[in-house]
């Protein structure tokens, strides 16, 4: 309660100092260029309007080089429409102006079939995805937008978790569980380039984590993809996340200092030269969960994780069209679990062990370079080239100890090393793409994508037979010893999109991938057709084919005599079937409906009969080490899917989405079972509403909430008796995931204010996770002999507050 008080008393004294130094009119400006959507070419003579409350304040015409500039706009939210001959009218809403930085826009037109005429359906309404292959099961990240949603923490694959097919029910984790799918059969990529696992707290074979890497403000709109993914697409068989980073203000410099809770941020923006258009774009983060631990907030345990991380790009436009960029990510945390020093039984955490002490260490870095080359007026290509690094080390130790009869204090008895890792996956990737528009109809994308893997795995762990107590007579299992050795995987892919009329659009394609470490080769043909049969309405249907390899680690697990028998294991595949209607009511209303059927098959299970399927891996902060496994495994998943959304406008947002949903995996033992992830059942609720006040209408309160209701964790019961005998837990695996915990439930608010000075933009904003401190089961856990079961709750009632100051230095560079 004193935390609460300490907490809302900073709050008020921050908006008390913000409102009175509220200033006189304050105007910004938005400029930026426009370009072809297929050739990447900068279109001259482009009519660029911007527009408050139907009342166009100003315009512009694009230059020779498709630049244009407005400037003297009062700061608050407008509206852009963009027109010219023979394209599709583009028309983007809600564009936000602050005092402290320029709105920076490049804005992607989309040729008319009826090339004679200015045709008024947008190239790209709101919601839609950036790439134009993508016509279903995707749709655009906005940051923008998406930075208002309640309980986001900032984190892109939170805030993804909203969207419809998206589950994320695990509060200690960012896991994308993408239709039923292990988060594992999830692929990010950044400019054109895979990243391994892009959050803190990762371990080898997740695509999640505590808290992502990337931060929001870093991203321009993005695509996130759940279905029969475009051909380009590869290795993944649940979704895609397709991340753009933004390019920097190339005439101002422009920053952003943070303090919160969690810790301190620091961005910038700004030119590289006065002369030239180049320009460099950072966020650097250093975060402790320190403050709320000794603020009595509980967040699962008493250790305290840091985390720090580093984001750049420079981006360097040259003569004729050609862009050249440099991007890097970075980040590195560590936390250590200590148990050793405890006088008396731990209070509880979620994430230690009673009787082990754990140091983890984890890291991923990621460094790349981009270059665009316009080839003539209907054609470019982009070649990435990048160099990435995933780091894991941990190490525990084994406790010994007995309960003084006197004090009732622990008394240690010993302590020795009982498992150690290290994990470093080097990959050096290289991308090339080649985009042709070889008319207002057709256009064609062909390309390949060579990762080349250098592993590094070490990893041993001390086998403790149940009744031997003499450490010297433990032995030491070495699991993984791979030190050298590189590794190819290869994948080329071609696609043809071709506008049949104004209202039917085809896509279709060939991915193909190949792994030298397997030997594993598969064809993958994609297809998908959308038909705009009214203006306002369209349906789609998708089909294609995808796999994906398993985490790289899997493939070099040896046995104690060094055989690795799970070296040769061929590629998880699946087939994607999807169909959706897609609505639209005046600009801002949207209504979408998808159902899908996924059937996967070549799945790894063991080669005994048991109720174990790999795809039950992939969350968690645990690897798995399974036994020898063979392709023979089959999968499931079906849905419908229900989103209705209410853009930003009228200063209001709103979203609903629903997700019904069933996910089967079939074992060695030839029989079906629900997957760890068939909670069959999301419903999302979420929104805000700004409210403008003050003298000049530059102060912002928003006030936010979201309600998250799905269907609780599968879990497998523990056999009672068995866990007595051997005093650890043994599950039942003939009723593998028989069990479902009560439905996850969590009602989210996120409060803020801003407001808008003649240089600054302050904002001030605390979100409330959970207030209405719901017991979510995270699982079960085993305890003692006396105790063999006890449930283990999620993260309770989280506030994570935060002041953030945007300021400009210096004038506007002109060029």
């Amino acid at each position: 309660m004193v935390a609460r008080k300490r907490i809302i008393c900073i709050i008020l004294l921050l908006i008390c100092f913000l409102y009175g130094s509220t200033a006189q009119q304050v105007s910004q400006t938005i400029r930026g260029t426009v370009i072809d959507k297929e050739s990447n070419l900068p279109l001259e003579g482009v009519s660029v309007a911007v527009i408050k409350d139907s009342t166009v304040l100003s315009g512009a015409i694009t230059d020779g080089s498709g630049a244009f500039a407005i400037s003297s706009i009062p700061v608050g939210r407008v509206d852009v429409a963009v027109s010219f001959v023979g394209y599709k009218r583009v028309y983007i809403p809600n564009v936000q102006l602050t005092a402290a930085k320029e709105v920076v826009m490049t804005i992607e037109v989309e040729s008319s079939v009826e090339t004679m005429k200015e045709v008024l359906i947008s190239g790209a309404r709101k919601g839609e995805a950036i790439n134009e292959m993508a016509v279903l099961s995707a749709r655009a990240f906005s940051v923008e937008e998406t930075q208002r949603y309640a309980g986001s923490r900032g984190d892109p694959a939170r805030m993804a978790s909203n969207f419809a097919g998206v589950s994320g029910t695990d509060d200690s984790r960012n896991d994308l569980v993408v239709r039923g799918n292990s988060p594992f059969g999830v692929l990010y990529r950044i400019d054109n380039v895979v990243v391994p696992n892009p959050n803190h707290f990762a371990v080898a074979g997740a695509t999640g984590g505590s808290v992502n890497i990337l931060t929001s403000r870093m991203l321009s709109n993005s695509d996130f993809m759940t279905a029969a993914f475009p051909a380009e697409y590869g290795n993944a068989i649940a979704g895609v996340f397709d991340i753009r980073m933004k390019n920097g203000n190339n005439r101002q410099h422009e920053y952003t200092a943070q303090v919160g809770l969690f810790g301190l941020e620091a961005f910038g923006e700004g030119p590289l030269s006065k002369k030239g258009k180049s320009s460099y774009i950072f966020n650097y983060r250093y975060a402790t969960l320190e403050a709320l631990v000794k603020l009595g907030i509980d967040i699962g345990t008493e250790a305290i994780p840091y985390y720090q991380d580093l984001q750049f790009k420079l981006n360097f436009p040259m003569k004729n069209g050609d862009n050249l960029s440099v991007f890097g990510i970075g980040g590195y945390s560590y936390i250590n679990f200590i148990t050793s020093n405890k006088l008396r039984p731990e209070k509880r955490d979620i994430y230690a062990s009673k009787d082990q002490d754990e140091y983890f260490r984890a890291g991923v870095g990621m460094m790349g370079v981009t270059y665009t080359h316009q080839v003539n007026s209907h054609e470019y290509s982009k070649t990435s080239f990048a160099i990435s690094t995933q780091y894991n080390r941990n190490n525990f130790n084994r406790i010994i100890r007995h309960v003084d009869s006197l004090t009732e204090n622990f008394v240690v008895d010993s302590i020795y090393p009982k498992l150690a890792y290290f994990f470093i996956n080097t990959r050096y990737t290289l991308a090339y793409t080649r985009n042709n528009k070889i008319s207002a109809r057709s256009s064609i994308r062909y390309g390949v994508t060579a990762e080349m893997f250098q592993p590094f795995f070490t990893d041993s762990n001390l086998l403790e037979p149940q009744f031997e107590t003499t450490v010297s007579n433990f032995t030491w299992i070495k699991r993984l010893n791979t030190t050298t050795g590189i590794h190819l995987l290869l994948q080329p892919y071609i696609q043809w999109k071709y506008a049949i009329n104004e209202k039917l659009t085809a896509v279709l394609g060939v991915h193909g991938q190949y792994l030298t470490l397997s030997n594993s080769v598969n064809v993958e043909p994609r297809m998908s057709l959308k038909w705009q049969f009214k203006q306002n309405q369209s349906l789609a249907f998708g089909y294609g084919l995808h796999s994906q390899m398993l985490p790289v680690y899997q493939y070099f697990v040896q046995s104690n005599a060094g055989e690795r028998y799970n070296s040769k294991l061929d590629f998880i595949r699946s087939m994607h079937a999807v169909a959706g209607y897609d609505v639209f009511f005046k600009k801002d209303i949207r209504i979408k409906a998808e159902a899908y059927f996924q059937y996967l098959w070549g799945i790894p299970v063991d080669t005994f009969a048991t109720a174990y399927n790999i795809l039950n891996e992939g969350s968690g902060f645990d690897r798995f080490f399974p036994g020898k496994l063979v392709n023979k495994g089959l999968g499931r998943n079906m849905g419908i899917e229900f989103t209705l959304e209410k853009f930003f406008t009228h200063n209001w947002f709103f979203m609903f989405s629903a997700s019904l949903y069933d996910s089967r995996l079939r074992a060695s033992n030839g029989k079906w079972y629900n997957s760890d992830f068939n909670g069959q059942y999301i419903l999302n609720a979420l929104g805000t509403k700004e409210f403008k006040w003050g003298k000049k209408r530059l102060n912002t309160i928003g006030i936010g909430g979201k309600i998250t209701f799905g269907g609780g964790q599968r879990y497998t019961p523990y056999d009672t008796t068995l866990s007595q005998l051997r005093e650890d837990a043994v599950v039942i695996d003939s009723l593998r995931n028989s069990k479902q915990f009560k439905p996850y439930f969590r009602f989210d608010v996120k409060l803020n204010y801003s407001c808008n000075t003649k240089r600054f933009t302050h904002e001030v904003g605390i979100d409330l996770v959970n207030v209405a401190m719901y017991k979510n089961i995270l699982r079960i856990q085993y305890v003692s002999p006396q105790e063999p079961a006890r449930e283990v709750y999620q993260l309770g009632f989280l506030p994570i507050f935060y002041y953030r100051l945007d300021f400009g230095i210096g004038k506007k560079q002109m060029g």
